[in-house]
């Protein structure tokens, strides 16, 4: 019986209108939300995150899509578990109020695998 494969997933977050159009002293709660999402996609079962990416000094506004505004490139153990890491933003809270973490930003999840580089040989 062999190891099943990680399934490489590229986690894609565009923030939303919403988030760029809250008054400066109100992104707060959102940013502590986004670390809240951060760390339960780490703490997944089985999850291994392999690194981020974020844009944010070049690309500033709102995305539609591609490209996005920051990533998450991780090992997960099945697709239910992607599906629970993108899940996290319909249940995360922001602040003291009644929205959820999808009211500021989208994911897209895109499954893969690991593409081995081969090693160059040297004579």
């Amino acid at each position: 019986m062999t190891d099943k494969a990680p399934l490489r997933t590229l986690l894609c977050f565009n923030n939303h209108p919403t988030f760029f159009s809250l008054p400066f002293d109100q992104i707060g709660p959102v940013w502590t939300a986004t670390q809240a999402l951060m760390m339960g996609i780490d703490q997944l079962e089985g999850v291994e995150i392999v690194g981020t990416f974020d844009d944010d000094q070049t690309m500033v506004g709102a995305t539609q899509g591609f490209p996005y505004t920051w990533y998450i490139l991780a090992d997960f153990p099945d697709r239910d578990a992607v599906q629970a890491a993108c899940n996290l933003l319909r249940t995360i809270v922001v602040g003291e109020g009644n929205d959820r973490l999808w009211k500021y930003m989208t994911v897209e999840a895109r499954m893969g695998r690991a593409l081995e580089i081969p090693k160059a040989h040297r004579s």
